[in-house]
């Protein structure tokens, strides 16, 4: 055989690939990857925002650490047949154990924002949080999905302001109320304070060269039309019209004197399920259970609040010792893998909560990217199953977690 004929016969040319978008996911292979790709594309300030977190960033660190430092302890030859990772929560059905998180100010990454985000999360069987402080409204991210809706709500100080948000998603058909109550005050997020980044983001002589440096990121930016608080148009706690450094608005215009007898009230105006995001201690926990509240999101805000608080699925054991069976437990923060979502149900949790990670798939290819990371975390759990020798989500248990 010659030389020519040896080659081609262990040689194979493959298509040209025309997409350019897909040429770009296809040199991804996990969420740091993604990260990577959204990294290069976006402005240094913009960046930051969504992959920074308070002061050292210690929080932000352990929330994956956390995860990486549990092991599994598979089971063999259990006759392993077939995969379901379906289940539920809050009584409607998951496609597989995960939320998309809240997230403020989306369009920041692809000017698609929420509605992408939104869109993907209907494709792919699961529940997406809009955030108070998002760049499309209720109405308009309900407009492009008939998938399962959550709203996110901060105590602003004017409560009239929540009640008709809330009043309009319920009338959106927003199936749950997830309050976040780690905000009494705003975390110092030092990158953001170093760059003196305001949103939405300026072009002026501190970021015209990093624009410059990222046009693809500039052109869609300056092409779409301008970001708001699109909940808060016109309403005088200020919609982003001018840019505002995030931290002097918030203190400004929430509530830090927020108590549990503000979950009563939200009881009062909301008659669905009730979700409860930042609870830390078993202490809290159990107090939620008290309130009647359906869930609680065990977070420390992505790390973005207060440095030094305790990693999500450090809490998932304790909490679930302590609570489990009166109320369903969601683990918020750090999750980057499918098998961190098996972990956080094996330890516990009914479910995990996403954000950054979507985040990076929206900045490296937009809608697209969305699509790949919560693909790959669906083929990661019923690989992740499989290999531990469990057939469904039901069947995990802390037996398999070294």
């Amino acid at each position: 055989m010659s030389i020519v004929e040896t080659l081609r016969s262990v040689i194979r040319v493959g298509p040209i690939e025309t997409d350019r978008i897909e040429r770009r996911l296809r040199r991804a292979a996990n969420v740091a990857d993604l990260r990577r790709i959204a990294r290069r594309r976006m402005p240094g300030g913009v960046f930051d925002y969504i992959d920074g977190a308070a002061e050292d960033e210690r929080t932000l660190a352990a929330n994956e650490r956390a995860f990486a430092e549990v092991s599994f302890r598979p089971r063999v030859l259990r006759g392993v047949g077939s995969i379901d990772v379906g289940s539920h929560l809050l009584g409607g059905e998951l496609a597989y154990p995960l939320v998309l998180a809240p997230t403020g100010f989306t369009r920041i990454a692809d000017p698609a924002g929420e509605l992408a985000v939104a869109r993907a999360a209907a494709r792919a069987g699961l529940p997406y949080t809009l955030s108070t402080l998002s760049t499309r409204s209720i109405e308009d991210v309900r407009a492009v999905s008939d998938g399962r809706l959550w709203f996110q709500v901060y105590a602003w100080r004017d409560r009239a302001l929540v009640r008709e948000m809330i009043e309009r998603a319920a009338a959106a058909r927003y199936e749950a109320l997830v309050l976040t109550v780690d905000t009494a005050v705003f975390g110092r997020r030092e990158r953001d304070v170093r760059r003196g980044f305001s949103l939405p983001p300026t072009i002026g002589p501190r970021t015209f060269v990093d624009g410059m440096l990222h046009p693809g990121w500039t052109m869609a930016f300056v092409r779409s039309e301008p970001i708001r608080f699109a909940n808060v148009l016109g309403r005088e706690v200020g919609d982003g019209a001018s840019p505002v450094n995030l931290s002097d608005y918030i203190n400004a215009q929430f509530d830090p004197s927020l108590s549990w007898a503000d979950v009563e009230w939200l009881r009062s105006v909301w008659h669905g399920p009730i979700v409860l995001k930042g609870i830390q201690t078993v202490a809290d926990a159990q107090l939620a259970v008290d309130h009647g509240v359906d869930a609680i999101a065990l977070s420390n805000h992505g790390g973005r609040q207060l440095d030094g608080a305790p990693a999500a699925f450090s809490l998932v054991a304790p909490v679930a010792d302590a609570v489990g069976g009166q109320i369903e437990i969601i683990c918020d923060g750090g999750v980057r893998r499918g098998s961190d979502i098996v972990k956080a149900v094996a330890a516990g949790a009914t479910a995990c909560m996403a954000g950054r990670a979507y985040l990076y798939g929206l900045g490296a290819a937009g809608e697209r990217g969305v699509d790949r990371v919560l693909e790959w975390f669906r083929a990661d759990v019923e690989r992740t199953l499989a290999l531990l020798g469990v057939e469904t989500i039901d069947a995990l248990t802390a037996d398999l977690l070294a």
